[in-house]
């Protein structure tokens, strides 16, 4: 489930391939796929089809001409970048069936070849394509369990709710969705933003520019909330800040571990052998309307083996005080453990609270 993508896709046909997929809990030539014609209700999208435009806005039907009633011409194949890996294939319309509710002509991705991406993903995007925006739901939420249970059959719980009511309660924090100002980069339409007014280390603020905290004319910068995100990601001079205010708090007590940063890619990471408890300083989120995230130690820092813990949020190369494309601040699921997740759609809302999920 990703809330940073749109596409709901699936590994489809007896010709599917998936390359670098040997992860642990991953058997590349043991994948189950879907075979299209096992489904009586399972159709090719075509070109001439308004569906095809949620993913191909520009489309040209060239062998079509104006009649879209005899048009034979197949919606162009897709090909998706994630952060890590890719997926490729052709748009099916099929029927979505549910416990309780059914949706006709539901197009998902039937993908012949994927890199890093053996099992498919459910796109819980903002675009129409998305598993809410086709069955019309009111909002959704999740609450995941810690990465610790990664390779267990532990899994977390989602929530679909097509009706009205109330969410989970007062104690729920909310914060509301912030539109991308641009509409010249689709995928920015797929993101949910959020305000994020500031970032605090230990009660300290984080004096990170306006600029990266809101999305600007082109729509780069800003904060966005993303479930297929492993790591939380902030531009380079955001996450410099991060790490100054973490190495002049932690560094008063524990040495840093320059070693294990090479070797693991994440920094700071601290030397923290033959401690018996740990006093760090606390990392909070605070969004426009007084949401405040305030972590767990264990959504922030990782034990890397019993003697090293690493913070664990990354970031890019980019120049000094340059905004890149895209958001500048991801809020990755390592950050959302333990955490009760609501997309309010129907309000436009984000809405979260402290749990421990399981």
């Amino acid at each position: 489930m990703d809330t940073g993508s749109s596409l709901v896709w699936f590994p489809c046909t007896q010709r599917y391939t998936c390359s670098s997929c040997n992860f642990l809990s991953v058997n590349p030539s043991n994948i189950s796929t879907f075979i299209p014609r096992s489904s009586s209700s399972s159709r090719i999208v075509g070109c001439k089809n308004p569906k095809c435009r949620w993913v191909f806005p520009d489309v040209q039907c060239k062998d079509c001409g104006g009649n879209s009633t005899t048009c034979t011409e197949f919606c162009p194949p897709y090909i998706i970048q994630y952060g890590s890996g890719s997926t490729t294939g052709l748009l099916l319309s099929d029927t979505l069936i549910f416990p309780e509710k059914s949706v006709n002509n539901f197009v998902v991705g039937c993908s012949i070849f994927s890199s890093r991406q053996p099992s498919g993903i459910a796109g819980f995007g903002r675009g129409p394509e998305s598993l809410p925006a086709q069955m019309g739901l009111k909002r959704f939420s999740y609450c995941l369990v810690s990465h610790r249970f990664d390779d267990t059959p532990v899994s977390s719980d989602l929530i679909l709710v097509s009706g009205g009511g109330a969410g989970k309660g007062s104690a729920t924090n909310y914060t509301p969705f912030r539109k991308n100002p641009t509409s010249s980069n689709p995928a920015y339409q797929d993101y949910y933003y959020v305000t994020l007014r500031k970032i605090t280390v230990g009660g300290v603020n984080v004096r990170a520019p306006y600029k990266f905290l809101v999305p600007d004319s082109d729509g780069n910068g800003g904060t966005i909330v993303d479930s297929g995100t492993t790591f939380t990601f902030m531009e380079n001079p955001v996450f410099e800040l991060v790490a100054q205010l973490f190495e002049k708090q932690v560094g008063k007590n524990y040495s840093r571990a320059t070693e294990v940063e090479n070797q693991s890619g994440l920094r700071p990471c601290f030397n923290i052998s033959g401690e018996n408890s740990l006093t760090l300083p606390q990392l909070s989120f605070h969004f426009k309307g007084g949401a405040e995230m305030v972590l767990p130690l264990a959504d922030y820092f990782s034990f890397l083996d019993d003697s090293v813990i690493c913070m664990t949020i990354v970031t890019n190369s980019a120049a000094e005080g340059a905004v890149g494309p895209g958001p500048a601040i991801i809020l990755g699921n390592y950050q959302q453990q333990n955490f009760y997740l609501e997309y309010d759609l129907e309000n436009e809302r984000l809405g979260f609270q402290k749990q421990l999920c399981k």
